[in-house]
């Protein structure tokens, strides 16, 4: 890939996911190439340099012209709920008429209204619904997704989540990285019996995850009518245990001290943080625990965004992501994400293009692999239909993707699939 004008590599001397200053780090080069060796980065730098370092790969070379464009590192959509059944544009129109998010879910709406559908959709319908989510991604740019289950509440289809997820990771372009989520919801039949349910997951669902390598990460709506702070606890000390790293819905709806127990716990990331107290948003600066931030949420919901600009501030290492569920973000533009959390969150051009790749890649354990621009590194590539990055947000609720390169190979072309 050669001739863009501008190189934007993420690269910094800074190790680990960036904080303060260091997010303002995006490493802008000019006359600068890129040489890809299978699914690797090979050789980035000026053309004539990398022509005369690696000639025997340039004279088999595919190229690809990037005048006039930037080029970046594929993106990262870092927290999502990508496998569900149905949809719940009805309860769109409710809120619009007034109804805040736990009425409807206390209504019979909300996660228990996608876990019936869940439940009634088949592996296989399942699988069409999501496959075609994540060609919408991918067509944004994003490269790698994580997605979380949590819309069975029982094992079947907890598993049958998980299992979708995975057979996409090998069959897609775009990764996938699986989370369990049994604890995203207490079950209606177990109303009054929380800790009982709490203890189902703990002693029957955990464990098999663990032991059929369904995902990496385990995570908990800790929140004030779901998962108390005590038994969130449990549950994400259980899940370590058995090797699953620990991740928490957090302090979305009402403070809850949801923060706190991530840096407590040794949390990889804190999700939403709304409503974070500022003793919690200390306390995960010195954890260095990862905020992941979901603007659209907010957006969708018309709640108060969450303070990015103060924890950033503060040395929380923050990440965004679109958050996509049927519920309250449902959207598979993480671009636009990017315009929300300059717009309403205080953040820097610069910062949330960290957030989206190498921040977002560190808060799914794949700092090493994906992020940034590096020799060595998986070749995710963007090219993108702009002057300079600056346009990229100045340009809002656009999609600028020209081409993908996902693990070395082109994926999208002139914004379509191939």
């Amino acid at each position: 890939m050669k001739n863009a004008n501008e190189v934007i590599t993420l690269k910094s001397d800074s190790e680990g996911p960036r904080i303060k200053e260091n997010m303002q780090d995006i490493n802008v080069l000019a006359n600068t190439s890129i040489l890809i060796e299978g699914n690797r980065i090979a050789a980035i730098g000026p053309l004539a340099q990398v022509e005369a370092e690696f000639p025997y790969l340039i004279a088999e070379a595919k190229v690809i012209d990037a005048e006039g464009k930037v080029v970046m590192p594929g993106l990262v959509d870092c927290h999502t709920h990508l496998v569900h059944g149905g949809t719940r544009e009805q309860e769109f129109m409710m809120r619009l008429n007034g109804a805040t998010y736990m009425e409807i879910m206390n209504a019979g709406g909300g996660i228990h209204a996608t876990t019936k559908q869940t439940r009634d959709a088949s592996f296989e319908e399942l699988y069409r619904k999501t496959s075609r989510h994540l060609d919408t991604f991918l067509k944004y740019g994003v490269t790698t997704v994580e997605a979380k289950s949590g819309y069975g509440l029982d094992w079947e289809t907890e598993k049958k989540q998980l299992e979708v997820a995975r057979k996409l990771h090998e069959t897609h372009a775009i990764d996938i990285v699986s989370t369990f989520m049994g604890a995203h919801a207490v079950p209606r039949d177990y109303k009054g019996r929380e800790d009982e349910f709490v203890d189902v997951i703990i002693r029957d669902m955990l464990p098999k995850v663990a032991e059929l390598h369904l995902a990496e990460f385990n995570d908990v709506f800790c929140e004030k009518g779901v998962f108390t702070p005590v038994q969130s606890r449990r549950i994400l000390e259980a899940g370590k245990a058995l090797g699953l790293m620990p991740k928490i819905h957090a302090d979305e709806i009402e403070p809850y001290k949801g923060a706190e127990l991530a840096a407590e716990v040794g949390s990889i990331s804190a999700e939403h943080l709304l409503v974070a107290s500022d003793a919690g948003i200390r306390k995960m600066a010195a954890a260095r625990t990862i905020a992941v931030l979901l603007p659209g949420t907010a957006f969708f919901l018309r709640a108060p965004f969450a303070r990015g600009r103060l924890m950033i501030d503060e040395g929380v290492p923050v990440a965004i992501a679109t958050d996509f569920n049927p519920g309250s973000s449902p959207t598979m533009s993480l671009p636009f994400m990017m315009n929300l959390a300059c717009m309403h969150m205080g953040m820097t051009l610069e910062e949330v293009l960290v957030a989206t790749t190498i921040n977002a890649a560190y808060a799914i354990n794949r700092g090493d692999q994906l992020g940034s621009l590096e020799v060595g590194k998986q070749a995710d590539v963007l090219m993108l239909d702009v002057e300079n990055y600056k346009q990229l947000q100045y340009f809002y609720g656009m999609n600028h993707t020209n081409t993908v390169i996902k693990n070395g190979r082109v994926v999208v072309r002139n914004s379509f699939l191939i």
